[in-house]
């Protein structure tokens, strides 16, 4: 039997260069004026060179050849940008070739993601604030929509928050943004942020099933979440939306398993998980399915590893990064499975192709692109000890 053969052709790093600046080009509209002597591609090399490189654009320019003044770049991402058009060009940049790869029905997940600030507690103005968390309650925060399929995430939408925005404005933005989209949505599962009773109205009047983490509120919950066995109970949550208010009822599936040792933890661990969704019968589904949900902690990983370093407290300038780190991880999946994997019967073949590969194929060819500094000046010519 003979081995499947790869595709016909490659693709090279200095090419991977190429689509993502014309991504940027194609959907950024970037005036730089008639006297600039910078074009928008320059621009977008050094975005993605310095997002690959983990590096700041100051010192990604600085040791390139090629590359413009780190000056000249960081004006125009300051003066041709704010937050809200960040968001609108950035959401067209994610949902770019993603909404090709989506099915008829898709499951789709929100969070909200938390960037610690460690700054001057005087100068937290426009930040997100929330219980402490890894030694802060000021955060660079935004939330975060994606689509699950063939077991990969596909960063639909992403939002800042500051202080005032709730769970309900988010969820009703996102919600709005999934009816715009030429697709069904065969569930929503969301973390235990978004937990509350104006939450879960708005899920029910859109007829949207969902599955999120309850919180342990009230003695009624902490009770039935400190005995028994895997069940399911009716609950409800009372608040306000719109001016009025709304109490919600929903059942409540609690999953109990036995720890056996895991993370060093014995006895019963007890779940529990608000549930609207048909295809959801047991406590143990639920659990389940939420579980789906946990592979947007490796989006954020990676979000980690490919991130423009800045100190900047500019919020359209640290979103942009943002963006172009989850817009990389989108085009990293759509070329995985469009050019990379092979067309066979049965399914195509995924070959192997890691994301940090991805990245550093991209990293070089922005380093070749800008011709960053591959010898350092001496005082004196090596000797022997260099030569090999």
């Amino acid at each position: 039997m003979s081995k499947p053969k790869q595709a016909d052709g490659s693709i090279h790093e200095d090419q991977l260069l190429n689509f993502l600046v014309n991504s940027l080009d194609e959907e950024v509209a970037l005036d730089l004026g008639k006297n600039a002597e910078l074009t928008p591609e320059d621009i977008y090399e050094v975005l993605v060179g310095a997002t690959a490189d983990e590096t700041s654009i100051s010192a990604l320019c600085e040791k390139s050849t090629d590359a413009p003044h780190p000056n000249s770049v960081l004006y125009h991402l300051r003066e041709k940008f704010d937050v809200d058009a960040v968001e609108r060009i950035g959401n067209t940049l994610l949902q770019h070739n993603t909404l090709e790869m989506l099915p008829e029905q898709v499951e789709v997940v929100a969070d909200l993601h938390l960037r610690p600030y460690y700054g001057d507690e005087d100068e937290t103005d426009g930040l997100y604030h929330s219980e402490a968390k890894r030694g802060t309650t000021a955060f660079h925060a935004y939330a975060t929509l994606y689509a699950r399929v063939r077991h990969k995430r596909y960063t639909l939408a992403v939002r800042r928050l500051t202080d005032g925005d709730t769970a309900s404005d988010v969820l009703t933005g996102f919600i709005d943004l999934l009816d715009g989209l030429d697709v069904g949505v065969k569930a929503v599962y969301l973390d235990r942020g978004f937990y509350d009773s104006n939450c879960i109205t708005l899920l029910k009047r859109h007829n949207l099933a969902f599955v999120m983490p309850i919180i342990r509120w009230g003695k009624t919950i902490k009770q039935e979440l400190s005995e028994g066995w895997s069940r399911i109970i009716q609950h409800d949550l009372s608040g306000e939306l719109d001016g009025q208010a709304v109490t919600v009822e929903f059942p409540i599936y609690i999953d109990a398993t036995y720890q056996q040792g895991r993370y060093d933890e014995h006895g019963v661990a007890r779940h529990g998980y608000a549930v609207d969704a048909p295809f959801i019968e047991t406590p143990r589904e639920a659990r389940y399915h939420y579980a789906k949900r946990f592979g947007i902690e490796a989006s954020y990983r990676l979000c980690e590893h490919s991130l423009t370093s800045t100190s900047t407290r500019d919020p359209a300038v640290r979103l942009l990064y943002v963006v172009v780190s989850l817009v990389l991880q989108n085009v990293w999946r759509y070329l995985h499975w469009e050019y990379v994997a092979t067309p066979r019967r049965g399914g195509r073949r995924l070959w192997k192709w890691p994301f940090a590969e991805f990245i550093e194929m991209v990293c070089r060819a922005a380093w070749t692109a800008l011709a960053v500094r591959r010898a350092v000046p001496a005082n004196r010519p090596p000797d022997d000890r260099f030569v090999r």
